[in-house]
């Protein structure tokens, strides 16, 4: 019997922010995953170990939660003004599908450092010791994004003391700045695109709950903690391992997809999974944090906890953190109203792991809401580079 080699890309494994993935330039990947379809589908799935009906991704690089199924793809860009394209693909665990809708804002911060790691921002703009500015097209949705990498000797610093919940070990801070992060395409069209800060939401088996539904950083429906049965403190155990939870929030998902505009029919969300997030909010209350820290209820604003694919995650996504700062620097939405209803340029949230700070400059004009930033902190550095081997007939 005729046995297929395996063949080499070269690939490097990154941690950005909460998550981790596999970053490909380009240049680097097989003529027929170099374009869109089902060629890159088949070897990104490949590569990450997908689908794996043990969900435990033991034969690839995944690590079977939402936060390490991850590839990413940059290369220079195409739009003027900009260093380079980053096209982000969120693998399914168990499932054959690799979902394009939307962009994480976690390796958002990794494709920054990987674009000067990468040799694919003009050397002239990358000072000895400093701040490079890298701009970014994110190819998903159609947004810039600025990256604040820091330099030493003409080289990423990936070592530092900026401390961020949920990652083990301290790093170099990068600050990221998402421009205009709300959805004016036609897609949406509206940073609500129900028209409402907060709508009436028919979920069939559960009832009408009060959401917010916006579309910034990423599509996503908040709705209070206590109207679904919680308190805004819980840790992933607590939802995690509740099968009826879990496929209330998905049913929850399903209503505010179809409510946005993002799914014609119940059926298409089986396809869409990345988006749009469902994140519920509570006022703030004493916790204990998974890493077993006091979080005091007067160290945050709010509390706020979010699904991923279809799972709680262990901290916060940062395109979510968009749409939480976003959301609570508007008075009137669900999460405004959980921070204390003022008007706030900057707000604090407690998660699962601890806390994040997330700034957004909301305005008001002609009664529709815009946002023309959000700024957040985090940290990324390469855990390994080299080459990524698959079967060569598995694309």
């Amino acid at each position: 019997m005729s046995q297929v080699p395996q063949i080499k890309i070269a690939a490097t494994y990154m941690r950005g922010g909460t998550s981790k993935g596999v970053f490909f330039r380009l240049q680097d990947l097989p003529e027929a995953a170099q374009v869109p379809g089902a060629a890159r589908d088949k070897l990104f799935m490949r590569v990450i170990g997908s689908p794996d009906a043990y969900g435990a991704h033991i034969d690839g690089m995944g690590g079977a939660t939402s936060s390490t199924s991850k590839c990413v793809i940059l290369s220079k860009s195409s739009v003027p003004e900009h260093d380079v394209d980053y096209l982000y693909g969120q693998v399914s665990i168990d499932k054959a599908f690799v979902d394009w809708s939307g962009n994480c804002g976690n390796l958002s911060t990794a494709a920054g450092a990987f674009a000067l790691h990468a040799g694919l921002v003009d050397p002239a703009r990358i000072p000895s010791s400093g701040t490079c500015v890298v701009r970014i097209w994110q190819a998903n949705i159609g947004k810039t994004i600025i990256a604040h990498v820091p330099v030493t000797n003409g080289q990423v610093q990936e070592t530092g003391d900026f401390e961020l919940d949920g990652v083990t070990f301290p790093a170099a801070e990068i600050v990221l700045e998402f421009i205009a992060p709300s959805d004016d395409s036609d897609e949406g069209g509206s940073m609500f695109p129900t028209g409402n800060l907060v709508d009436d939401l028919e979920v069939p088996g559960i009832g009408t709950l009060k959401a917010t539904m916006i579309t910034a950083g990423i599509p996503t429906v908040f709705v209070n903690a206590e109207d679904i049965g919680y308190t805004g403190t819980e840790l992933r155990e607590a939802i995690n391992t509740d099968a009826k939870a879990l496929e209330k929030f998905e049913q929850i998902r399903i209503a505010g997809a179809l409510r946005m505009g993002l799914i014609k029919t119940p059926e298409e969300a089986a396809q869409r999974q990345h988006t749009p997030k469902i994140a519920f909010v509570a006022k703030p209350k004493d916790y204990v944090a998974s890493s077993g820290k006091l979080i005091a209820a007067g160290e945050v604003d709010l509390l706020v906890r979010a699904l991923s694919m279809g799972k709680l995650h262990h901290a916060m996504m940062g395109t979510a953190a968009v749409a939480i700062g976003t959301a609570a620097a508007i008075p009137g939405t669900l999460v405004s109203l959980a921070a204390g209803g003022a008007a706030r340029s900057a707000v604090r949230f407690g998660h699962p792991s601890g806390t994040l700070r997330v700034g957004a400059e909301a305005t008001q004009v002609n009664g529709e809401w815009t946002v023309t930033k959000a700024i957040m902190s985090r940290s990324a550095r390469i855990l390994m580079e080299g080459w990524v081997r698959v079967p060569g007939d598995a694309f």
